[in-house]
């Protein structure tokens, strides 16, 4: 995990108490996208938090800090990393939702391939790339060692997503190799699956999300548009319609009255 003393404040990791009673002991890992952090789903989480349920939002590997940090950091580290934080949750309530942003969607749906989880939520989970240059990271990392920022995919006015400034090409590649795993893995899922698709992004392409709903054979799926919104839309214009579905989805997938 990130030295806690080089962390910006920004992307300080968090735990959202239930704002009213639940009936149900429901805990949700919730997951940032890449070169993010935390912030940039503090809204949803804090949406879910009012719902009635408790949120934990952990800083990843090799975010927080400098972007040559998330360089150093491998589709291992990340993948290794969320599956604790998935088992300590899974320790300490009797249901768990496993939730993410783009590079923290394909996080969620990996983890949720190996660890039994309530349901999954996800807002535009990256699968694939949507630069054409991007799957050539593992070459192009020996020549070029950053390119620039990703983040900002918002169409709001006047918000600003917290991010690097750069995007470390070596860090696209782990990202690849995170990818391939995730994909890998669709067929073993089985807790259902809401899925939040804007209608438009520069960041994750539509084959990202044809792969998706190809691989979810073993899973109840729904897909929920969202209209307004671009890439980061947990930021966006349809926070309230994905704060919404998602709770009617926890609602449907914890067994009543427990």
């Amino acid at each position: 995990m990130p030295d806690s003393s080089a962390v910006l404040p920004a992307h300080r990791p968090y735990v959202l108490s239930p704002q009213r009673p639940a009936g149900a002991d429901v805990a949700v890992l919730m997951l940032h996208g890449f070169t993010s952090g935390p912030a940039c789903v503090r809204p949803w989480a804090e949406g879910l938090a009012a719902g009635g349920l408790r949120v934990h939002a952990p800083l990843l590997p090799g975010h927080g800090t400098r972007w040559q940090d998330l360089a150093a950091t491998s589709a291992h580290t990340l993948r290794a990393a969320v599956r604790d934080e998935l088992d300590a949750l899974l320790a300490d309530h009797e249901h768990v939702v496993v939730a993410g942003l783009s590079m923290g969607g394909a996080l969620a749906l990996d983890a949720a391939a190996h660890r039994p989880v309530r349901a999954v939520l996800v807002v535009n989970p990256a699968l694939r790339f949507g630069h054409l240059l991007a799957p050539a990271a593992p070459l192009l990392k020996h020549v070029v060692a950053s390119v620039s920022s990703i983040a900002g995919d918002v169409a709001a006015p006047g918000v600003r997503e917290a991010a690097y400034e750069r995007t470390p090409v070596a860090g696209v590649a782990e990202l690849g190799r995170i990818q391939r795993a995730t994909r890998r893995g669709l067929g073993r899922i089985t807790a259902p699956v809401t899925v939040f698709r804007s209608a438009q992004d520069a960041v994750v392409p539509q084959a990202s999300h044809r792969c998706l709903l190809r691989g979810l054979d073993s899973a109840p799926v729904r897909v929920v548009p969202l209209p307004r919104s671009r890439h980061v839309a947990t930021l966006d214009y349809d926070l309230p319609r994905i704060v919404a579905e998602s709770l009617d989805a926890v609602a449907a997938a914890v067994p009543k009255g427990r």
